[in-house]
């Protein structure tokens, strides 16, 4: 179940609210420039500019950024990139990083959060030459402390942390895009989720240059289309991310509406304090609650395929205050039935 993912959950006539993308239509200054690379389609893709510019916008060289067709190929890259002695992924995250190191041949270890403890970061193994986590996490929203997540890198040790909601968060506070003293530290970012891209594939890494090298020997050729390369040009310029956190302080109101509605109205708790587009919650009898959320029209994010998880937890997506209010009435009935 490690490649199951919240698009599956969606049919059509239900109300999304399994899958992270934010679903508000790009603005013209990025849906113009992906239209416009259309006419280029004839030349093979050139990502220098784009390279340089998500640069520019974290504070590095060009030769420390690799563009990737969406955060995934990032992990399936390292994956094929590194032979790493103990591989230790911390879980509950995004199981994409652990499916792509087991299809790799890589036996994978597991760091258990716990929900008792807010699945606050525990102390990861020392042994551990390869370490993957989250910030803030999928599915959990939870954001460590950058105090936290550094201390996790050491020397002789790759430390991957998945940044790809990042930029949900006002201000990124505890984002790491721009440390570049910390040895062995790569930093895996998305334009997708914000800027609803998802089908589009673009993401990108951030690291030293030659870890960088080494991914990017494993990269198909051309693997960043024209398009995405035009969106992620766009995405790192000073008006989008002046957008982007303005649409996070949006986001921080409009999850803080939903956190307060499920407590209140469902006496249903969330997990952690959630920082991110989606909430993590538990219900009794998640099963059926699940399929009766279904029949009447929402579809919501199942837990059992995370691990440490199971199936009375549940994902939702941060929505307007007035789905998240639809939402919630049909819950509480469900939960009352």
């Amino acid at each position: 179940m490690l490649r199951f993912h919240g698009d599956a959950e969606v049919a059509p006539g239900l109300v999304d609210l399994a899958v992270n993308v934010r679903q508000e239509a790009a603005p013209p200054w990025l849906s113009g420039p992906i239209a416009a690379s259309l006419a280029h389609l004839a030349r093979y893709p050139d990502p220098a500019e784009a390279t340089a510019a998500i640069a520019r916008r974290h504070g590095r060289p060009a030769d420390e950024v690799l563009l990737t067709a969406g955060a995934a190929q990032a992990f399936t890259l390292l994956a094929q990139a590194f032979r790493p002695e103990r591989a230790l992924v911390v879980h509950p995250q995004f199981t994409e990083p652990e499916s792509a190191l087991r299809t790799a041949g890589h036996a994978v270890d597991r760091l258990i959060l716990r929900p008792d403890d807010g699945f606050a970061l525990s102390a990861v193994p020392q042994d551990a030459d390869l370490v993957v986590l989250g910030n803030p996490t999928n599915p959990t929203s939870v954001l460590h402390p950058a105090r936290e997540v550094a201390a996790v890198a050491r020397e002789g040790r790759i430390t991957v942390v998945d940044e790809a909601f990042a930029d949900t968060v006002p201000g990124e506070p505890e984002s790491l895009s721009r440390r570049r003293d910390l040895p062995g530290l790569l930093v895996i970012r998305s334009l997708t989720k914000t800027w609803g891209l998802a089908g589009l594939r673009i993401g990108y890494v951030l690291g030293p240059p030659g870890l960088l090298a080494r991914l990017a020997e494993h990269a198909p050729l051309w693997s960043v289309s024209t398009p995405a390369l035009a969106a992620a040009l766009a995405c790192a310029s000073d008006l989008a991310v002046a957008a982007e956190h303005d649409i996070a302080v949006r986001l921080a109101a409009d999850r803080a509406h939903l956190v307060g509605a499920l407590e209140r109205v469902a006496g249903v708790p969330v997990a952690g304090r959630p920082a991110s587009s989606f909430v993590l919650i538990r219900v009794p009898d998640g099963i059926r609650v699940r399929e009766a959320l279904r029949t009447r029209g929402f579809a919501v994010r199942r837990g059992e395929t995370f691990p440490g998880l199971g199936p009375d937890w549940l994902r939702i997506a941060v929505r307007d205050t007035a789905t998240s209010d639809a939402f919630v009435a049909v819950l509480s009935n469900v939960l009352g039935g």
